[in-house]
C-alpha cells in the first residue's frame, strides 16, 4: 500500500461509470451501497454513540469481521476527535459518512468546519501526513500525533484529504474487504493484539 494520499485513489462506483456514459442502471436492493450520514456536536461526550455504532455497523453490514470492526471503530475515533479538536469550534458539528458496499468496501467521511483554532487545508495535511509517516520510521512519536499515520493510516487503503469550498476540511478513507486477509487476521488467538 502507497502510503501518500492520492486525490483519485478511490474506484469509480457504477453508477459513475454508468453516468459517464449517459446510461442508468439500477442495481438490485442487496448490491446497493448503504450510505448513512451523522452529524455530531463538536463534544467528545458524543463519540461513545458513534463508536458503539461503528463496531455493530461493520459487525452486521459489512461482512468484515469483529475485529475489523474494532479497527473502524479506532479509525472513526481518531478521524472524529481530530476534526472536532482541530477542525470545528465549540458549539459547531461535524458531519461523519459511512458507505458501505456489502462484501466489497467500507468507506468513511469526516468533514469538519474549518473554523477551529488551528486551520489547515487539505495540502498542507497531506504533507503532514507524509511527514509523520516517515517520521515514524525513523523515531517515535510519543502518545499524541501518531494516529492519523498510525491507525488510520495502515488500517485503511485509501486515504483523502480534501478543503471544502465551505471553508472545512473532508478527509476520506476507505478499506477494501479482502476475504484471505480478513481470515488469516482473525485467527489471532490473542484480541488484544492487533496485526497490521
Amino acid at each position: 500500500m502507497d502510503p501518500t494520499p492520492q486525490a483519485h485513489q478511490f474506484e469509480e462506483t457504477p453508477q459513475q461509470a454508468q453516468a459517464a456514459l449517459g446510461q442508468t442502471i439500477v442495481l438490485p436492493l442487496d448490491e446497493r451501497p448503504t450510505e448513512i450520514l451523522i452529524q455530531i456536536p463538536t463534544q467528545a461526550y458524543f463519540m461513545s454513540g458513534i463508536r458503539d455504532f461503528v463496531v455493530n455497523l461493520t459487525k452486521n453490514m459489512t461482512g468484515f469481521s469483529g475485529q475489523w470492526a474494532f479497527r473502524f471503530q479506532a479509525v472513526v475515533d481518531e478521524l472524529c476527535n481530530n476534526a472536532i479538536e482541530h477542525g470545528s469550534k465549540p458549539g459547531e458539528f461535524i458531519k461523519v459518512t459511512m458507505i458501505s458496499t456489502k462484501d466489497k468496501s467500507l468507506e468513511v467521511i469526516v468533514e469538519d468546519t474549518g473554523t477551529g483554532k488551528e486551520k489547515i487545508n487539505a495540502t498542507q495535511l497531506t504533507a503532514l501526513y507524509q511527514e509523520r509517516r516517515q517520521m515514524m520510521t525513523q523515531q517515535y512519536l510519543g502518545f499524541r500525533g501518531r494516529g492519523l499515520p498510525k491507525i488510520v493510516g495502515e488500517w485503511t487503503d485509501e486515504m483523502v484529504f480534501e478543503d471544502v469550498p465551505t471553508g472545512g476540511l473532508r478527509v476520506r478513507v476507505k478499506k477494501y474487504l479482502r476475504k484471505e486477509e480478513d481470515k488469516v487476521l482473525s485467527t489471532q488467538k490473542n484480541p488484544s493484539h492487533l496485526v497490521v
